[in-house]
């Protein structure tokens, strides 16, 4: 086998050499004091990118959305809404009610992504005679599962949530992905009060994230990092991996989103049904829908010619994530081996 490509997660990636290069050629000091000029370089850079005043470098999206809404949630009971399917209620160990003693609202929408509809129905104002937990923040996620946030729905959510009195946090650890434009990222990025950005997923850095506001909001933040163990000192070499990728591996995201559109287009030429739209790097196959092939003989197939598929989360399909590292062979291969599954 020459060479493996794992479309399990756009986190399987592997620092480049020339990213490599620059996390060893980086200057580091230590980040507690404030006196990492690499990391201090990165969350200017970034909270420039958003048009945000500050921003602040973590080990992980978890550990920055945890922190958001620590920070954003400081008189329990209180209450926050967010997608059904999103990270920040399915897979970060009920952070919010260990962390911040905040009860999570999960939503189903109408649709994939949530509208102002969805909001105004579940949105708790007041206690009601002490009998609930008032909604202080909502959570959005943008990509979710590749799908992108349409900005208008953004808008209408953020004006009617402030008009309530409460914030908005976005996971945006696949924003990039979404606003692959300077101009793009910070219309996305101006609408709501907090925004984490992974520099893992599909940004090809070996580690971290950063979450962007306010200035006395990240001030608080800092705080609350050190409280949970995420102070780190030399950490300039990570931040160098991030500054790296924000120049080299960001603009490559419209390429992969073409593959991506390739891919699906292939498999459904085949009779693989899709289970949500293909809007950037991420290809959702339904795996209850009937084919003339499967997706776990497919899956299997595609084993000995180096290409690792998996259903990561749910059963109930089989999740195909692309980034800078999945070049055209391997899309080639895919499509040739579903074409011969077909075929028998």
């Amino acid at each position: 086998m020459s060479q493996t490509w794992d479309l399990r997660s756009d986190t399987a990636t592997t620092p480049t050499a020339d990213m490599l290069s620059a996390m060893v050629s980086a200057q580091v000091g230590d980040d507690v004091l404030g006196e990492d000029p690499t990391v201090n370089t990165l969350e200017q850079t970034v909270a420039r990118l958003c048009g945000h005043e500050s921003a602040l470098f973590c080990v992980s999206s978890t550990m920055a959305n945890q922190l958001a809404i620590r920070t954003h949630l400081c008189n329990p009971p209180e209450s926050l809404l967010c997608h059904w399917d999103s990270h920040i209620f399915k897979y970060e160990s009920g952070g919010a009610s260990l962390h911040s003693q905040a009860q999570m609202i999960p939503i189903k929408p109408s649709t994939i992504n949530l509208t102002v509809d969805d909001i105004r129905g579940h949105f708790i104002q007041g206690n009601f005679l002490g009998h609930r937990a008032p909604t202080h923040l909502v959570a959005l996620e943008n990509t979710l599962s590749g799908v992108i946030m349409p900005i208008e729905d953004v808008r209408e959510i953020s004006e009617f949530t402030r008009n309530m009195g409460a914030q908005v946090h976005m996971d945006g650890s696949r924003l990039w992905n979404a606003a692959t434009t300077d101009k793009e990222l910070r219309e996305y990025a101006g609408l709501v009060d907090s925004l984490s950005l992974c520099l893992s997923k599909g940004m090809g850095c070996p580690v971290g994230a950063l979450l962007v506001g306010s200035r006395q909001f990240i001030d608080r933040a800092r705080h609350f990092r050190k409280a949970f163990g995420g102070g780190w000192r030399q950490a300039g070499i990570l931040a160098a991996a991030g500054l790296y990728a924000i120049e080299h591996v960001w603009p490559t995201m419209p390429n992969t989103h073409m593959q991506a559109k390739r891919l699906a287009q292939g498999l459904e030429s085949l009779g693989y049904v899709l289970a949500l739209p293909v809007h950037t790097n991420m290809v959702m196959l339904d795996t209850t829908k009937s084919t003339s092939v499967s997706t776990e003989v497919l899956s299997q197939a595609l084993k000995p010619r180096g290409i690792i598929l998996g259903a990561v989360y749910e059963e109930s399909y089989l999740r195909m994530v692309l980034h800078h590292q999945i070049n055209d062979e391997c899309i080639d291969i895919i499509l040739a081996v579903a074409n011969e599954l077909a075929a028998k």
